[in-house]
């Protein structure tokens, strides 16, 4: 599925609207540029869970946790990993029982370390707005994904 996001606004109503059905365990990579919105979209997601404190990137901690009333979020920045190991002294095997909703912003900088994606959401620039390219890999992804589908921003499926 391809979604046109238009603006900032736009951004956070898509993070709203796919916490509709992420609210439940899974793995969800963001792909993209820097500053094509990735934490922007983990922010307007975790509002949308009900997580009313500040959404801070990861980008220097590598990974927030963040703790609602039925699911526990951690969201991870790879951006500065150097090698895949790293995220062994991260605790990555810790943070992943199965029980928890995983975001992970520069999933490449992990390969062959993370758990397998429910769902990819690839972010690209589009004139003053942004391409999501959604993609889901698993049933769970699915449902995830279908969450989107009630938008007018759909340009493909």
């Amino acid at each position: 599925m391809k979604l046109i996001v238009p603006d900032e606004q736009a951004m956070h109503a898509t993070g709203r609207q796919l916490a509709r059905t992420a609210a439940r365990p899974g793995v969800i990579y963001l792909e993209g540029d820097l500053g094509t919105g990735k934490t922007t979209l983990v922010r307007s997601l975790l509002h949308g869970l009900g997580y009313v404190g500040k959404v801070k990137s990861p980008t220097y901690t590598l990974v927030e946790p963040y703790t609602l009333a039925d699911l526990t979020v951690y969201h991870l920045d790879l951006y500065r990993l150097t090698d895949p190991e790293e995220l062994e002294w991260l605790g990555i095997r810790d943070l992943h029982r199965g029980d928890e909703l995983l975001l992970v912003e520069w999933p490449h900088h992990g390969a062959g370390r993370l758990p397998p994606a429910d769902l990819v959401i690839s972010i690209e620039y589009h004139g003053a707005g942004r391409l999501l390219r959604v993609q889901a890999l698993t049933p769970r992804g699915k449902f995830m994904a279908a969450g989107l589908r009630d938008t007018k921003q759909i340009v493909s499926s």
